[in-house]
């Protein structure tokens, strides 16, 4: 018997409105997916994990609301620091002194002093600074400028610089023994960071990167520090200094083929990344590894030491890597201090090249267990 029309007129509709949803549902869904897809894929996030609320009025750091660096009175940074305590004081970089602080909505940070007068040039860098956000490189929140001092704020990462969990000559014993996997993760988390950094318009160089300019939060996620400091310390006329204000060993982070900071490019800083793979590598302070040697280019030093039997791997690593991977990461370090900038590789593709490295010995190490392969020597690191 056939149905009466209205009963055919509301199933119908029932049908259509069920197709309707389902088509909303899954339009939804794509455009979730591809929202968390390009998230994953440029490492951020909407709104950064480590800083919730600071803003004024109670804003949040989410991306639509944010408007810039904040700008904070002396009382407030010297309140969270109770008032620039020596128990407060956790480093001193090329800015100065840095102390831990807690500001009043529970946010820790990191505030960085120095002595100087204001200027106008300095908040305008500042608030360029603050727009930089990826999950490799150190948020700059805000600024103060008072009382003849000019002061930084940046996130705080609670595990501080990879110095002290990897230089095995610091004389005191880092409570974090990283692995060969470890460092490979750090060393792709600071390969993303100075590709973001180089990836901007115009691109920003770092001009100070080094292994100390590395810091990793409670998950050991690393994180490039002073991006852009460079300009605060010099001012903004393009002059540069006759020196680098960082240590008595800048040359070994340098490119050697630049004689000043105009000059450092992209490719300066691949050199820079080079030595801070060094140091994963050896466990040390690049300046102690090649004290006691003339000044002869890094890459002729690393040809002489891995390709003999004089081993330079650090003994702290023990049978945690496998000797492909570790020829592979050898390898990449030689390409990044490389005496001609144009052999050296795009940090883009040197992040690419770590990610396959730690993904192969992932897999390797997995099936065969950490510790079972054997530690390739020296002098077959150079090797075809």
């Amino acid at each position: 018997m056939a149905l009466p029309t209205v009963v055919v007129a509301g199933i119908a509709a029932a049908v259509a409105t069920l197709l309707v949803a389902a088509a909303v549902a899954a339009a939804w869904w794509w455009r979730v997916a591809r929202r968390s897809r390009r998230n994953s894929d440029t490492g951020s996030s909407e709104t950064p994990p480590t800083l919730v609320e600071w803003g004024r009025c109670g804003r949040t750091l989410s991306a639509p609301e944010y408007q810039g660096a904040r700008q904070f009175s002396l009382e407030e940074l010297a309140h969270a620091t109770k008032n620039f305590s020596d128990a407060n004081l956790v480093g001193a970089g090329s800015f100065g002194p840095v102390y831990k602080g807690l500001l009043l909505d529970g946010t820790v940070v990191a505030v960085k002093r120095r002595v100087a007068s204001p200027r106008q040039d300095f908040v305008d860098e500042v608030k360029r600074l603050s727009e930089i956000w990826h999950r490799n490189v150190v948020t700059l929140i805000g600024y103060c400028q008072e009382g003849g001092l000019q002061m930084l704020v940046f996130e705080y990462l609670p595990n501080g610089s990879v110095c002290g969990h990897l230089y095995a000559d610091t004389g005191k014993e880092s409570m974090t023994r990283l692995e060969f996997k470890q460092r490979l993760s750090i060393a792709i988390g600071a390969a993303k960071g100075l590709n973001h950094l180089h990836s901007l318009v115009p691109p920003l160089i770092h001009k100070g990167f080094k292994t100390s300019n590395v810091l990793v939060d409670e998950n050991f996620i690393a994180k490039v520090a002073d991006a852009g400091i460079d300009r605060l310390l010099r001012g903004f006329d393009g002059a540069a200094p006759s020196h680098h204000p960082s240590s008595s060993c800048s040359s070994i982070y340098q490119d050697p083929e630049v004689h000043s900071l105009a000059q450092l490019s992209e490719s300066s800083d691949v050199y820079s990344f080079g030595v801070f793979l060094l140091e994963l590598i050896t466990g040390k302070e690049a300046a102690s590894l090649i004290s006691s040697e003339p000044r002869e280019p890094l890459v002729h030093w690393m040809e002489s030491h891995f390709s003999s039997n004089n081993e330079v791997t650090d003994p702290r690593l023990g049978g945690s890597f496998t000797s492909e991977g570790m020829k592979e990461l050898v390898g990449l370090t030689w390409q990044c201090v490389s005496t001609s900038a144009r052999r050296r590789p795009k940090m883009r593709l040197i992040a690419a090249e770590l990610d396959r490295i730690l993904e192969k010995e992932m897999s390797l190490t997995t099936v065969m267990g950490d510790g079972t392969a054997i530690v390739t020597l020296g002098s077959q690191l150079f090797t075809s």
